[in-house]
């Protein structure tokens, strides 16, 4: 069993799971850990996947990932994990018993508990749950707890329980408010800006250009303007208007993510190449759509920049009608 880092010493309550996106179920998750490492007087320690298991014992089925491994372990330490563990899985590992992948972590991460979702599976095909890992506590004198399902309110009045699922369909469809209640936070990703056409430039509108090979494999919001921010790698906070599609007034049919900063003042013009550019989605504007000519394009796109600053402005989106 591959993982990292090291072979831990001190006593770990531990919380398994794919974690992808760490919304708030993971987060109610983590934090219950949290309470029983306090109580026990140990740590607490986040088990996750990557790639996760899905994606070696059925590849067709692997879905899009709302976030990356670095996201997941950045989320999962700022939600109370003091460690997280990055299993790489393989063969040997996915064909492990429920009560031999307990034993395992267990004598490598000093575990004298586990927290997780009252649906949680684990073990070779998806064979343990949380009643066995109840006994299996018993009998190995760990303490077990299991959460229900948290749910989360949605715009359009309905109430679900969260999931990564749940995460990846709302994404998909552009439903970027609802997305950050899931999640406890905007959806984001963090790639690097590369030189497009700089027709930005030519109409005053100058845009980041994200390198769309280091989104591979993530969920993507659906094509459409959103109002967002963006964030240097300096840790400097721009609000910002996103385009998300294929630029239809020109033609283009290439997937493409680009923001126009507002009050971005490089100090040089091509001082964001090359550089990691985290973009935040705040909420959804406007579709993508071909406009007869560059002067009713720039038209729209001072519109949506505006509309873009009233919902940073606003810290909610509600200023956007």
């Amino acid at each position: 069993m591959g993982y990292h880092p090291g072979t831990l010493s001190e006593p770990s309550i531990i919380c398994v799971g794919n974690f992808d996106g760490v919304h708030i179920g993971h987060q109610a998750i983590v934090r219950a850990a949290r309470d029983l490492a306090t109580e026990l007087g140990a740590g607490v320690t986040a088990v996750t996947f990557d790639p996760p298991p899905v994606a070696l014992l059925k590849p067709d089925h692997n879905p899009p990932q709302v976030a990356s491994i670095q996201e997941r372990a950045r989320w999962l330490r700022e939600a109370g994990a003091d460690r997280v563990v990055v299993l790489r899985p393989d063969r040997a590992m996915l064909a492990l018993s429920a009560e031999a992948f307990v034993d395992q972590l267990v004598r490598e991460h000093h575990a004298v508990g586990f927290v997780e979702g009252d649906d949680f599976r684990f073990g070779h095909k998806r064979g343990g749950d949380m009643t066995l890992m109840a006994e299996l506590g018993a009998q190995r004198g760990l303490a077990v707890r299991a959460l229900g399902r948290v749910t989360v309110g949605l715009s359009d009045q309905s109430t679900a329980p969260v999931s990564s699922s749940l995460v990846r369909w709302l994404v998909g469809r552009g439903r970027m408010r609802d997305v950050s209640a899931c999640l406890g936070r905007p959806w984001e990703a963090t790639v690097s800006v590369v030189k497009g056409e700089q027709r930005g430039r030519t109409i005053g509108i100058p845009t980041a250009n994200l390198d769309m090979a280091g989104l591979a494999g993530r969920i993507l919001p659906m094509d459409g303007v959103y109002a967002g921010e963006a964030v240097l790698d300096d840790g400097t906070v721009y609000p910002a208007a996103i385009s998300v599609g294929t630029k239809p007034t020109f033609g283009e049919r290439r997937l493409a993510m680009e923001a126009h900063l507002i009050g971005y003042e490089p100090a040089e013009p091509d001082g964001l190449y090359g550089r990691p550019l985290t973009i935040r989605f705040a909420r959804w504007m406007r579709d993508q759509y071909p406009f007869p000519n560059a002067d009713d394009l720039v038209t729209q796109l001072q519109r949506d920049i505006r509309y873009a600053a009233l919902a940073a402005a606003d810290g909610s989106g509600e200023g956007l009608m």
